[in-house]
């Protein structure tokens, strides 16, 4: 297990200064600790160094004409933390002293570790880079559908993550809730249909309230890793009021709409709204439709159908999903709310829909 730190200090300055001085105060600091040093050409951006050291460390000092210094420091997993530690508040600490009262800023970030065996770093749906406290793969699998991972947090728990997006932790409860009606549905003696929904979290939730029966769809893995949210709901596949079907939802819903069945509730966790705002173009937006339409057929007239959204930072892929709505078989009603849902790191849409 090879794994490489990637160190960075910034420091932004408030006019630009002279580069080749400026590297040439700060050699004797990279000398001390035996690293050397090759000048590089420009082309007149700055003054680009770099510094090769033991263990095979690697230092990039750039003086950017703009007015800004960066300093990249890499190192392999193993190698002696203290001794980088100390380089680095080292040459923090005579930039500070070389370029006083010049200085705006100093950063310095905690590194980005690469190419680890445990992968800690899975971006938001709008592209903000996270790094969970993940310690451990706990599962992980390829089905004929996705690839599915359960890795450990310190913080959430066991997460579900399909095809490289965080699904839902064992701490999302507020998830569950709220593409449940967020407490506001009766469920007792209700008819419920929920599409995907794999992590079994929705139906030890609807089961609770004793409905008439719930049918849904599961994912292997979950009823032995994600206990917490599933309990023992998916060791087997009937119940009193439930039966899980282990088949593509798609011929399932047909039939349905087929043999006339209709149900009071049905909730969608499928698939998050797209995030690529070409409809016509993108199958995943294809079988968004298609669901959509289906489901909203086996509706009662008095049915709800509950699905998520996407993150509430990504609002024309949302509006084009209220396009959709627009476009059904039937004319629908729709409302949406906002959810923090933990271990997402960033707010989450919901919406219900209904026919008017």
């Amino acid at each position: 297990d090879m794994a490489l730190r990637h160190y960075t200090l910034d420091v932004c300055l408030s006019t630009p200064v002279d580069c080749a001085s400026t590297v040439q105060s700060l050699l004797s600091i990279f000398h001390e600790q035996e690293m050397t040093e090759t000048l590089h050409d420009t082309d007149g951006h700055g003054c680009l160094a770099t510094f090769v050291g033991k263990n095979g460390r690697l230092l990039m000092l750039r003086v950017h004409s703009q007015g800004l210094v960066t300093i990249d420091l890499q190192c392999y997993d193993d190698d002696n933390i203290v001794q980088l530690d100390n380089l680095l508040n080292a040459l923090e600490k005579k930039l500070k002293v070389l370029l006083h009262g010049n200085i705006t800023r100093i950063k310095r970030l905690p590194p980005l570790v690469r190419g680890a065996k445990v992968d800690r770093y899975w971006p938001t749906a709008d592209g903000r880079l996270i790094e969970y406290d993940i310690d451990r793969v706990v599962y992980e699998e390829d089905s004929p559908y996705q690839n599915i991972k359960i890795l450990h947090s310190q913080q959430f728990g066991n997460i579900l993550v399909l095809n490289g997006d965080v699904n839902l932790a064992e701490s999302d409860l507020a998830y569950t809730q709220a593409i449940m009606g967020s407490g506001k549905e009766n469920y007792a003696g209700k008819e419920v249909l929920i599409l995907g929904g794999g992590d079994g979290g929705i139906l030890a939730e609807v089961v609770k309230q004793k409905p008439k029966m719930v049918t849904m769809k599961v994912i292997d893995g979950c009823k032995m890793h994600m206990r917490k949210t599933c309990g023992n709901i998916l060791d087997n596949l009937k119940g009193d009021c439930y039966q899980i079907l282990v088949e593509d939802c798609v011929p399932v819903l047909k039939k349905y709409v087929h043999d006339g069945k209709t149900f009071d509730y049905v909730i969608n966790d499928l698939t998050a709204v797209p995030i690529s705002t070409e409809p016509e173009e993108d199958s995943t937006w294809e079988f968004l439709r298609l669901i959509l339409d289906l489901s909203i057929k086996v509706l009662c007239s008095t049915g709800k159908y509950f699905t998520q959204g996407n993150s509430v930072n990504l609002t024309e892929a949302l509006s084009l999903y209220e396009e959709q709505l627009g476009k059904l078989s039937c004319p629908v009603g729709f409302s949406k709310e906002v959810v923090c849902v933990p271990s997402y790191l960033e707010l989450w849409v919901f919406y219900t829909v209904w026919k008017k």
